[in-house]
């Protein structure tokens, strides 16, 4: 079993915490770490005939760059193309969106979340090609 290492245990609290905020707002997970070889996304879930692809950006607490700022050009590519593949797999009986979540977390020994924004429809695929 590999040991988790600070980075990977903070990126994990970030992604159940919004995990939890989705269910609690009415949300479906239907997949979380989807990952093919263009890329990964963190979660995927539905409500109200829109499938969320969700981009979970963990950060500690006074961090140079927010997470919302480290979803560059080249992310969202990243995260488009691995949408496709999902919605080519699974088939498309709902409206894409993209969203990101931003969670800052406690820089202690045993972090914890002290901040969390939610960014609703953060970006389209308007300057992307896609593959299907």
């Amino acid at each position: 079993m590999a040991v988790e290492n600070d980075k990977s245990r903070k990126g994990k609290l970030g992604e159940d915490y919004t995990a939890q905020y989705l269910e609690k707002n009415g949300y479906r997970i239907v997949a979380r770490n989807y990952r093919k070889r263009c890329g990964e996304i963190d979660i995927i879930a539905v409500k109200d005939g829109f499938i969320a692809f969700v981009e979970v950006k963990t950060r500690k607490y006074r961090s140079l760059v927010r997470g919302v700022e480290a979803v560059d050009y080249k992310k969202k590519g990243k995260i488009i193309a691995t949408a496709d593949c999902y919605l080519y797999e699974y088939g498309l009986e709902y409206q894409p969106r993209y969203d990101i979540a931003e969670v800052t977390v406690a820089n202690t020994e045993k972090p914890y979340v002290i901040a969390f924004d939610y960014y609703e429809d953060a970006f389209d695929t308007t300057g992307y090609e896609t593959q299907f």
